[in-house]
């Protein structure tokens, strides 16, 4: 039985992941930080086939005891300071977490067992001020907030330590993916559960930024595959994961309340100047042609599909809580 250890298990990504391994027959590994209070909302279905660890980026020695006592075949860090708006509110913690987090698991896996293969989660936001489209593995990075700055960081090092200390370790570049699951925070999770809450009459407008924005959006649950892939090749590389489309967030807007039985949308959405980026990132769309040449990797779910999904899955979610 392979062994796998994942930072970021009670996230999206990571929840879907260990799902994904679960399936294939792997003894699944939870690193979570220490708090008073646990979230492990998204992993509660499958909490006992995982085993959860103390650890923490911030500190290398809880790493390396997590990987001395886990023994993992497979490392994916996942876990980050991820929402984009609060990397300007806290530019060093995210640095912390989204850059250096990274080398101290890679230094972990040097010391402790260097044949440990290593998923690292780059990040579309690398590409910023994109200075091509699509976006490839060899597009120049222009990130345009601190945390993409900071996983550029995380992207580069792990080549570092592949080049320098021949570990397997892969990054892959995976544009915006959504699911049910994405948290309340997120644009596309607003959207779907403010809209979700209108329909039920429990609120009453919409507060959105910049409506142009465009972003290649996908399914989580697909992304994650990509990740599995990269470690099964026989060569570490690195690979955009992407659907090849882009949509305002306008468009989703739209889909949103049509999906729930609301036409006139406009009259719910409220555009708020505060709600915009310092810098915004105004158009990312992917290439993900390596990945499906190399991997055999190819998105499943259709935008308008995972619109529909989270919509649906909010007002279920919005309606039991009413009902409590």
């Amino acid at each position: 039985m392979k062994k796998v250890l994942i930072t970021g298990i009670t996230g999206q990504d990571g929840s879907y992941l260990a799902e994904l391994l679960i399936n294939k027959g792997y003894k699944v590994f939870g690193l979570t930080r220490r708090t008073s209070t646990v979230s492990n909302e998204r992993i509660l279905h499958i909490q006992d086939k995982v085993t959860l660890v103390q650890g923490d980026l911030l500190d290398q020695n809880s790493l390396a005891t997590a990987l001395i006592d886990t023994e993992p075949d497979e490392v994916y860090n996942l876990a980050a300071q991820s929402f984009v708006p609060t990397s300007w509110n806290q530019p060093v913690l995210t640095g912390e977490f989204t850059a250096l987090g990274v080398v101290r698991m890679l230094e972990a896996i040097r010391m402790v067992n260097p044949r440990i293969k290593f998923y690292q989660a780059s990040s579309s936001e690398m590409f910023g001020k994109v200075v091509e489209t699509p976006q490839t593995e060899k597009t120049r990075f222009y990130p345009r907030s601190p945390y993409g700055v900071a996983k550029v960081y995380g992207h580069y090092i792990t080549v570092n330590y592949r080049e320098s200390y021949d570990i397997f370790a892969c990054s892959g570049i995976l544009f915006n993916h959504e699911s049910p699951r994405r948290g309340l925070e997120f644009v596309t999770r607003k959207i779907t559960n403010s809209v979700a809450r209108i329909k039920l009459g429990l609120q009453k407008y919409l507060e959105l930024g910049n409506l142009e924005s465009k972003r290649d959006w996908g399914f989580a649950g697909d992304y994650v595959e990509a990740m599995w892939l990269m470690l099964q090749q026989s060569r570490a590389d690195d690979y955009v994961v992407a659907t090849g489309e882009n949509h305002t967030v306008q468009e989703f807007v739209e889909l949103a309340f049509k999906y729930a039985g609301i036409s006139d949308w406009e009259k719910y959405v409220k555009i708020e100047k505060d709600l915009f980026r310092p810098a915004e990132v105004d158009f990312l769309i992917g290439d993900a042609s390596k990945a499906k040449d190399k991997l055999g990797w190819l998105p499943k779910k259709t935008f308008p599909e995972l619109v529909k999904m989270m919509v649906e899955a909010d007002i279920k979610y919005e309606t039991d809580i009413y009902k409590k």
